[in-house]
């Protein structure tokens, strides 16, 4: 009797064993302010070859935009798998539990299904530098466990930083090459934080993790030890945009809203070492990604572990004459996107059809088999990792907000007007405020750098008509459910709600 009920609990214990190690564990990584710089993305300056190796075990989404160029609706809505119009994020400094309090996470829905969910470093809003060693803007409900190291770029450089406007440094153009090696630094703490807990998870694999990693490079200030990354991008090689005055001249004013003062102190230098400081920065995140990868693979982890890589938004270097993100054109809306999805993804792989942010929510919720929220607003991209010839839904939209001055029909201060823009394989269609503030057309096939606005070109009237439609279509989708908006929080969504 006892030898059968010993091999009873045995084969018992074998079965949770089993049914626990078929459980996928995820790694979310996500970088800040990087645009598609690397060397997976064909970029020739680049030095990311932690990232490149990444994006060889995986799918690589050439075509991924974020929802809005801007940290904290991006991130919200990424984490809600909600557009910004539905979460009503617009600007820095809130988390979706102000407005839509009852919404599950990403994160949450993990933590829910019995998930060692943890959060090391940025995920939210934070305000870069002066945030970084404390929670930001987080929400608690999302992680079990939150980390949040401090380096000497936050706790002791900033005296020595190269800025553009004194005394500032995370919302404008600065920069450092740090005589500290890589250890000494914020996003080096991070990745061994985050191999501290790997190794916690490997110890013990009763639950299976979602651990989230939120490195604070690249952005401002551009901080990275000198040895050996700012020698990798020499200065006297960097680029500088060239005519953007030409460029400049068929585009709506909003398109370049985002524009700020300061940037008139550029000169050609300023701007080489700005990007040489951008590069570096880039390729010290890009070690501390190797750093926990690396680890991944050792503790024998990365055969049930689905890597995700990508960035917040964008980012301007030059390009149009900008600096930074809060446009709607390529650079500051289109993100990297990793997948790597073993037993699912063929390593390797490019997809090229548009995909967003919103999409990742249903994606890794499908992956994993979790229960996931009825509202989402994103696709699953399970069949384009499968098949990366699948189309999916076929576009990507991406918004971003402009101050209106003057005064709405009901005499009160109109205090901004959007900007949409939608992105299919070929086009880039952009309206201001439903085109009243201008149009934008570019045709990629021909026009990858966007240099030639054809919103105004007869011969394209026909499909400036199409896409027209099609943007106010997809406009709809990224509105909350009748019924969904919280009577409290009314005012954050009337600004959608006065016109169709």
């Amino acid at each position: 009797m006892k030898i059968w009920l010993a091999l009873g609990l045995f084969l018992f214990s074998s079965a949770i064993t089993t049914a626990q190690d078929t459980k996928k564990n995820v790694l979310f990584i996500i970088s800040d302010d990087l645009n598609n710089l690397l060397g997976c993305y064909g970029d020739p300056k680049a030095k990311t070859p932690n990232i490149d190796k990444l994006a060889a075990r995986g799918v690589r989404f050439d075509l991924a935009y974020c929802a809005f160029p801007l940290c904290g609706p991006s991130r919200n809505s990424m984490l809600t798998g909600l557009y910004p119009n539905s979460t009503g994020i617009h600007k820095n400094s809130q988390i979706f539990r102000q407005s839509i309090p009852d919404q599950l996470s990403l994160s949450q829905a993990f933590r829910n299904a019995g998930y060692f969910a943890a959060r090391i470093g940025k995920l939210y809003h934070y305000n870069v530098p002066n945030s970084i060693g404390t929670n930001g803007h987080d929400d608690p409900a999302s992680w079990e466990l939150e980390l949040n190291p401090a380096g000497v770029d936050r706790l002791e450089e900033h005296p020595k930083i190269t800025t553009l406007t004194p005394n500032q440094f995370g919302g404008t153009l600065s920069w450092y090459a740090s005589p500290k090696s890589d250890e000494h630094h914020t996003d080096a703490k991070m990745a061994l934080d985050a191999n501290w807990v790997l190794e916690r998870c490997a110890r013990d694999k009763s639950r299976p993790f979602f651990l989230a990693l939120g490195f604070f490079r690249p952005h401002t200030p551009y901080v990275a030890p000198k040895d050996p990354y700012f020698g990798w991008h020499p200065e006297s090689e960097m680029r500088v945009v060239q005519n953007v005055a030409e460029d400049q001249k068929d585009l709506p004013k909003a398109a370049l809203g985002s524009y700020k003062k300061e940037q008139d102190k550029l000169t050609d230098v300023l701007r080489r070492q700005a990007m040489q400081a951008y590069y570096a920065s880039i390729s010290f995140m890009d070690a501390q990604v190797g750093v926990v990868i690396n680890e991944l693979d050792r503790l024998g982890l990365s055969n049930n572990t689905i890597i995700v890589f990508t960035s917040d938004h964008g980012y301007h270097t030059g390009e149009h004459g900008l600096w930074q993100k809060m446009s709607l054109f390529e650079e500051s809306a289109r993100v990297p996107l990793l997948i790597v999805a073993p037993g699912i993804a063929n390593a390797n792989s490019v997809a090229k059809t548009p995909v967003s942010h919103v999409d990742l929510f249903p994606t890794l919720a499908e992956l994993c088999n979790l229960p996931k929220p009825s509202n989402l607003q994103g696709q699953s991209l399970v069949p384009i990792l499968k098949d990366t010839t699948a189309k999916g839904r076929g576009w990507a939209i991406t918004q971003v907000t402009r101050p209106k001055p003057g005064r709405n029909q009901d005499g009160a201060d109109a205090k901004q007007f959007f900007g949409y823009s939608l992105r299919t394989e070929r086009w880039r269609y952009t309206e201001w405020d439903s085109g009243a503030e201008g149009k934008e057309l570019y045709d990629h096939h021909s026009d990858p750098n966007e240099l030639t606005n054809l919103a105004s070109d007869p011969k394209h009237s026909e499909t400036l008509a199409t896409l027209s439609k099609q943007l106010q279509d997809a406009i709809k989708t990224t509105l909350p459910a009748t019924g969904q908006i919280p009577e409290v929080k009314q005012e954050m969504w009337a600004p959608l709600l006065v016109k169709p």
